[in-house]
């Protein structure tokens, strides 16, 4: 059995001779009951209740909305921009995120068993890690793109081109899996005795990786994209002003398409932060810079809601695209109506062969039941 240690007031934890029952309260921010749950349980069963309805809500949004817009992407006529590029990636690991919650859907409406095996276990989980990851990578690459377009028109660059894009994008790809390799190689499924359920949780060897991982997370995932993105937004916003009263299409195309982009930044940063700000207090509650019970229920809480505000940045995306991008909603609208009318073309093409059959004397053929079905259809 594997064990895994995080500094906490000792009171507060469950008294067990058994070291894997202890640990396993104090793993993984989401998906394992805390063990707080023993100080708190009404708060835990409140909470564990709302879980598996807003998972699958979240899913379900998630994965009508982000296969939509990388329907639009990618059967769009016009060839990509590479604000394209980037917001189709940043809708691949939203859809890619939100198919991997309905595994932890059904955990927690099952009291946290997992049934779907260690391989799972550790893939589904790599998966949500790599989101954050590459979500906060793809919003810098497209704020500094639109930072390019607004700010620095007559200045071409050959990494503004879809071809570079592309392989930047693999890069950032590459990056997050990288920074997710702790998940995938300390995810385990173990039996847990105290709740008897067969449990995907993380198991470090070391108390030391649980700042790492903290750490991580508000270095790579916050506080060093905020800058770049906060500068590239100050430069968007002061061009934008200087540009307001020019009507050329180029760069009314610009300005929409920046209002988008700045948008899906500030939805982003207002999902994300709580997350951040939590996870800043649970590395000072590892150097023991709080004390007492009611501080690690409220940070365990906390930590639990402020994830879920998180992921519901995945469902959240693909809406604002359509209610703020005008320029996306006509792409939309040109793509879908394109679908519809190769449709009607071979439609017509059917009833052409019908009417040449029914000229050569085929009449079986032409009043048959199948036929007139599928005339009426198309």
């Amino acid at each position: 059995m594997y064990s895994f240690w995080i500094k906490t007031s000792e009171k507060c934890m469950y008294k067990s001779e058994s070291k894997t029952e202890i640990n396993f309260f104090a793993t993984h921010f989401v998906n394992i009951l805390p063990f707080t749950y023993l100080e708190f349980p009404v708060a835990w069963i409140w909470l564990s209740s709302l879980q598996p309805p807003f998972l699958a809500l979240i899913s379900i949004l998630g994965v009508v909305g982000n296969s939509l817009v990388l329907c639009v992407f990618c059967l769009q006529r016009k060839p990509c921009t590479i604000a394209d590029v980037y917001l189709g990636n940043l809708a691949a690991a939203d859809l890619i995120m939100v198919l991997c919650l309905p595994f932890w859907t059904v955990t927690i409406s099952q009291g946290y068993q997992w049934n779907f095996g260690q391989l799972l276990c550790k893939v589904i989980n790599t998966a949500i890690s790599m989101n954050y990851y590459c979500s906060i990578l793809f919003l810098v690459l497209v704020s500094m793109d639109r930072y390019l377009a607004l700010a620095k028109p007559m200045n071409p660059s050959k990494f503004r081109c879809p071809k570079w894009a592309k392989r930047i994008c693999v890069m950032i790809w590459a990056v997050g899996f990288m920074l997710s390799l702790p998940t995938l190689l300390f995810r385990r499924v173990s039996f847990v005795p105290f709740v008897e359920v067969e449990a995907c949780y993380l198991a470090y060897p070391h108390p030391a990786w649980v700042l790492q991982w903290n750490l991580t997370k508000n270095l790579i995932g916050f506080l060093v994209p905020l800058p770049i993105i906060s500068l590239c937004t100050f430069h968007m916003v002061k061009a934008l002003k200087k540009r307001g009263l020019v009507i050329q299409p180029r760069v009314q195309m610009e300005r929409k398409a920046a209002r988008l982009v700045l948008t899906v930044l500030a939805v982003f940063l207002l999902c994300w932060t709580p997350f951040q700000l939590l996870r800043f207090l649970e590395t000072l509650n590892y150097f023991q810079f709080f004390s007492g019970c009611l501080w690690e229920h409220i940070l365990q809480i906390g930590n639990q809601l402020a994830t879920y505000l998180g992921y519901s940045n995945s469902a959240i995306n693909p809406f604002l695209y359509v209610i703020v991008g005008s320029y996306f909603r006509k792409r939309a609208q040109g793509v879908f109506q394109g679908l519809l009318c190769s449709r009607r073309k071979k439609g017509k093409k059917l009833n052409w062969l019908s009417s040449i059959l029914c000229l050569h004397g085929i009449t079986r053929f032409c009043h048959s039941e199948t036929w007139l079905f599928i005339s009426k259809l198309c």
